[in-house]
C-alpha cells in the first residue's frame, strides 16, 4: 500500500530517496527504539524524544497524565513524529561528500485520546513489547491505578513518508584518484551482558539474552 503525498511529506531534495510504501514505514517504526515528538506551544517549537509503538496503522503515545507533550497534543496540536535508524557513516575522499546511510520516517498529524480499556490495555502491552519483544509473559500487567494515572494518544499512520539512503560515498570524479581511504562503515545496535537487579532469582529470559531489533 502506498500512502498518498501531502505538502507535508512530500520529497523536495533527493526524492529518489523519498518513499510512501507503507509496509517501508512499518518496519522502521517498528525498529526504531525510540521516536522525537515534535509540536508547539504558544509558539515556541518543542521536540521530546519518548517511547512509541504501533498497532495497525496507529502510534501509541504514553506518559503521565500531566505530561506537557501529551496534553498539548490532547488538544489538538499539530504534531511531527519522527523515527531514524543509522545503518553505516559513507566517509568520501572529500569532506562536502561525507553522509551517513539511514531510514528515517517523518510522521504528521493529531492524536487523539484513547479512553477504550481494552484497547488502553493492549496499547500498555504493545509499549512493553515494543522495548523487549516477549516481556508481557513475565511482567505484571498494569493496575487499574496505573492506567488511570496513565495517559495514552494514538496518531493515525495516514500522512506519512519515508527517506532511505544506501551505498558508499558519491565523490567527485577529480577527487576519485585522491590517496584517501573512502567507504562506508557500518552501523548496528548491539547491546551488553544484562546486569540482574538486586534480589533477582529467576534465571535470565531468552528474550533478554538473545535481544536485538
Amino acid at each position: 500500500m502506498q500512502l498518498t503525498p501531502t505538502d507535508r511529506t512530500r520529497h523536495r531534495r533527493l526524492a529518489e530517496r523519498g518513499s510512501f510504501d507503507l509496509e517501508l514505514i512499518n518496519a522502521i517504526i517498528d525498529e526504531a527504539l525510540i521516536c522525537h515528538v515534535g509540536f508547539n506551544v504558544d509558539g515556541t517549537p518543542v521536540v521530546i524524544p519518548t517511547i512509541h509503538a504501533r498497532m495497525g496503522n496507529d502510534v501509541y503515545l504514553h506518559g503521565a497524565v500531566g505530561n506537557n507533550m501529551l496534553r498539548s497534543l490532547d488538544r489538538g496540536v499539530d504534531a511531527c513524529v519522527t523515527m531514524t535508524l543509522v545503518d553505516g557513516l559513507v566517509l568520501a575522499r572529500s569532506a562536502f561528500h561525507h553522509s551517513m546511510n539511514y531510514r528515517s520516517v517523518m510522521l504528521f498529524g493529531r492524536a487523539t485520546k484513547v479512553d477504550d480499556t481494552d484497547e488502553k490495555r493492549a496499547a500498555f502491552d504493545a509499549l512493553v513489547e515494543h522495548v523487549a519483544a516477549g516481556r508481557t509473559r513475565d511482567a505484571r500487567p498494569p493496575r487499574a491505578d496505573e492506567m488511570r494515572k496513565t495517559l495514552l494518544l494514538k496518531l493515525p499512520i495516514t500522512e506519512a513518508s519515508a527517506k532511505v539512503r544506501t551505498g558508499g560515498p558519491v565523490d567527485d570524479a577529480d577527487d576519485m584518484d585522491m590517496p584517501i581511504w573512502a567507504g562506508v562503515l557500518p552501523c548496528t545496535m548491539t547491546f551488553a551482558d544484562p546486569t540482574p537487579d538486586t534480589g533477582v532469582i529467576a534465571p535470565v529470559p531468552d528474550y533478554v539474552t538473545n535481544y536485538s531489533r
